[in-house]
């Protein structure tokens, strides 16, 4: 889940998902994974790109063909389970953001 998502030709869109994890979070890191191996399975999936603090504050965006790409992915039913978890068990606080993305380029020569 570490490093750089392909710079793809826009438009697309991205999921930006910023959240603070509890102090005792036991069983976070495996759900974490579970539900990005399920995402890159999912129809429209384009990629991803997550860091998260020693303090707990992460952030991930995730990447989308097209806005029913990520309303579907909203609706896997193991994916409603973990968003249920993450509100119960795993954050303190997260907030969701979903943009459209219109220009992307990379570099440090990229403009």
């Amino acid at each position: 889940m570490n490093g750089f998502s392909p710079v793809l030709q826009p438009p697309y869109y991205a999921v930006i998902f910023t959240a603070q994890l509890v102090p005792d979070a036991t069983g976070y890191d495996e759900m974490a994974a579970k539900m990005a191996d399920l995402a890159a399975q999912q129809p429209g999936y384009l990629g991803v790109e997550s860091a998260r603090g020693d303090d707990g504050l992460g952030i991930t965006v995730s990447y989308w063909v097209d806005e029913a790409a990520l309303k579907n992915w909203k609706q896997v039913n193991a994916h409603l389970l973990a968003q249920e978890l993450g509100k119960t068990r795993f954050y303190s606080h997260y907030t969701l953001r979903v943009a459209k993305v219109g220009r992307a380029y990379d570099g440090p020569e990229g403009r």
